[in-house]
């Protein structure tokens, strides 16, 4: 599947193994939690590149003590109304800092990657990329938030941020003053 990272879309290195499949000698691996917990020793020995898939229902606790040695860890969203996946990377993110690349899998939707994107995700395997600018642009649809978040953007719950905000949505648009003048001066009406 794709992979869109800082809103392009990028050949992916990593293989994802099955958890019935042999595991390749060589190369950036990426395996669910239960062959990581089941095959450990063998992996670390591989002496290359390791990720660990997360579904929903496994807390990134079973994994935290070798965090250290993960550069990948992706968390699933088997259907849009799971949310886990959220919490999880706010905990990786957090509570574990964990800082190497935090990947979205499975339902993994455009108008959801702002809000990924918040909780510490900077990785999405999606199943339609369709246009990479219509990522890009989705992650600066806002241009104000409300919660502090991983992403370290200041909320604007501040009363001076309120407050310039306020200011700035009270300031006349060029199309109004136009049209005033335009009222005023040649006695044209503006439309309605």
């Amino acid at each position: 599947m794709p992979l869109v990272k800082n809103g392009k879309i990028v050949d992916d290195p990593w293989i994802a193994a099955a958890d019935d499949a042999a595991l390749p000698e060589s190369g950036a691996l990426l395996v669910s939690c239960e062959t990581w917990i089941a095959h450990r020793e063998d992996l670390l020995r591989r002496k290359a590149r390791l990720g660990v898939r997360l579904a929903s229902d496994r807390s990134p606790a079973s994994i935290a003590d070798d965090l250290y040695r993960l550069e990948l860890v992706a968390l699933e969203f088997p259907v849009f109304k799971d949310g886990r996946a959220y919490s999880y990377a706010r905990l990786l993110r957090e509570r574990y800092g964990y800082m190497e690349e935090l990947r979205a899998v499975g339902n993994v939707l455009r108008d959801q990657f702002l809000f990924m994107q918040r909780c510490g995700f900077d990785a999405f395997e999606v199943e339609d990329p369709g246009d990479a600018e219509a990522w890009a642009a989705s992650t600066s649809a806002f241009s104000a938030v409300y919660q502090p978040a991983t992403d370290r953007r200041r909320p604007i719950g501040s009363l001076r941020r309120r407050k310039t905000a306020q200011a700035a949505a009270a300031q006349p648009s060029e199309a109004s003053v136009a049209a005033s003048w335009c009222e005023s001066t040649l006695g044209v009406p503006r439309s309605r």
